[in-house]
């Protein structure tokens, strides 16, 4: 208790977790890397900032709600119930060691493995465990942070009303309600379609889907596209829910500005050539609007990687991806990667390379057992249509002329276009950490999250995407989530992890 008579929240002391295999993240992903690590003998530790398995893909409404979740709107979820059985027939064994509402804010490798730092999901709360805090040490570590929406900022975006498309589909499974009445989706990429469908089944109305791109831009890529037949049975389906609940699509459309004093009224879109240049005489406005949902793709949670120095490449949609071999073994030996950090590419490929990196995970270094050749040729089908998917619906290359030099770009920091191309043209300010130093975009709450890729974009100049130096440096971060000061202060006191032997299991 401090003098003033206020209770000052304290870490409360916890022996270090070992396994032998550490996964982070319980998407799709991190599922599959438990469920696969544990069934190979391994004892396995499952850190997820969620309170209960699923990930964004599976998120659903709390299991303790009447009546049970039973998967509605969702696809794959027999993938999801398969998984989560066996996961919760390891814990019953004693083979996994469960951590939810938990996030890693610092990773650490030594030659014994690697330790995680945790803190509560929700700074300053406690767990469902019991403590604010706990470290975790295994001998290797498999990461499955998943990724968040790609954002490209346009005049009123700030407004309340507008949300990313993946946060209204994450409002809508988890509280089974919908944030609105009137909506607007607009970026590019198959997303837009479930969102846009999930919102009509729900009882919204959908105003509209923008496509920046057209779906001419998938002829050169038929033949990825024929490998994966599944996909167009899903588009199939969407099709006939935006049918029946009278959608419309336009393609090569966007939103040119958000209208709005304190909150969403309406938007004014116009059509764009190949390009993503505005063709005059296009414009349209949409009134009564509640709520504009974007999506431009999706990003990779980096941090985690990067901050033990794994190997990176540029992805097709120029997003920072780790390098890993066919066992999803990165350049670092021991840590492993599965899901959107090795490219974006769904949820089927999420879980097929989950279930290779759980699986080489749980064996003893040097082992290099393949993976099943159907598994193996599956993910490999998957991986050429994400290929393709990126191709056929890229960001436009003329993004940056739809901005203003008043357009606000990172929210939290209220830093405009105008200040971030001024640093760039007058004090050489042409990649993520330097445009940070200079302007403070990216330096709020969300660490850039939302605003990075395109304040990184707009360094790089009118057409171009940033390299990745410039977005392997904006992914360094000291701290890899938010922490409460006393956990920082208590650092020294930690004791130190012991060295693993088998009697930790």
């Amino acid at each position: 208790m401090s003098r003033d008579g206020s209770v000052r929240a304290e870490p409360i002391r916890a022996e270090p977790i070992s396994a032998d295999v550490a996964v982070v993240g319980a998407g799709p992903a991190g599922l599959a890397a438990a469920v696969a690590a544990a069934e190979a003998g391994a004892a396995v530790a499952l850190v997820d900032a969620g309170a209960q398995p699923g990930g964004q893909f599976w998120r659903h409404r709390p299991e303790t709600v009447v009546p049970h979740p039973d998967g509605r709107g969702h696809h794959g979820w027999h993938s999801y119930l398969g998984l989560r059985a066996r996961f919760d027939a390891e814990i019953r064994r004693g083979r996994v060691t469960y951590l939810p509402g938990l996030q890693v804010w610092m990773p650490q490798r030594d030659d014994a493995g690697f330790t995680l730092r945790t803190t509560p999901a929700v700074a300053g709360t406690v767990s469902g465990n019991g403590t604010r805090s706990r470290t975790v040490v295994a001998r290797r570590l498999v990461l499955c942070p998943g990724g968040y929406d790609r954002q490209l900022p346009v005049p009123g975006w700030e407004l309340p009303g507008v949300m990313a498309a993946g946060g209204i589909q994450a409002f809508i499974k988890g509280n089974g309600t919908l944030p609105g009445r009137r909506f607007v989706l607009a970026g590019t990429g198959p997303f837009l379609l479930p969102v846009a469908a999930g919102i009509a089944e729900a009882g919204g109305q959908v105003l509209a889907v923008l496509e920046s791109s057209s779906p001419a831009a998938w002829l050169p890529h038929l033949r990825a596209a024929a490998g994966v037949p599944e996909k167009a049975l899903e588009g199939a389906e969407y099709a006939a829910v935006f049918a029946r609940k009278r959608i419309p699509y336009r393609t090569r459309a966007i939103v040119t500005e958000v209208l709005g004093t304190d909150r969403v009224t309406g938007l004014r879109t116009a059509k764009v050539d190949a390009g993503g240049r505005v063709r005059p005489g296009t414009e349209r406005v949409y009134e009564d609007v509640d709520v504009v949902g974007f999506g431009w793709g999706f990003t990779p949670q980096m941090e985690l990687p990067v901050a033990l120095g794994i190997g990176t490449r540029l992805d097709a949609d120029g997003s920072l991806v780790g390098v890993v071999d066919e066992r999803q073994e990165s350049s670092v030996p021991g840590l492993f990667l599965a899901g959107e950090v090795t490219g974006v590419g769904g949820a089927v490929l999420a879980v097929l390379e989950g279930l290779a990196a759980g699986a080489a995970a749980a064996r003893e270094p040097g082992s290099r057992e393949s993976a099943a050749p159907s598994r193996a040729g599956a993910a490999a089908r998957h991986r050429r249509f994400a290929e393709a998917m990126h191709r056929a619906h890229p960001v436009p290359a003329a993004w940056q002329e739809w901005l203003t030099p008043e357009t606000t770009v990172c929210r939290c920091e209220e830093v405009t276009a105008g200040q971030i191309t001024d640093a760039r043209d007058t004090l050489g300010a042409r990649d993520a950490r330097s445009l940070k130093s200079f302007t403070r975009v990216g330096m709020g709450w969300c660490q850039g999250r939302v605003c990075g890729f395109a304040a990184a974009c707009l360094g790089a100049g009118p057409g171009a995407l940033p390299g990745i130096e410039s977005l392997s440096g904006a992914a360094k971060r000291p701290l890899a989530a938010p922490v409460d000061i006393c956990e920082l202060a208590a650092l020294d006191d930690l004791e130190t992890p012991r060295t693993l032997d088998a009697s930790d299991h």
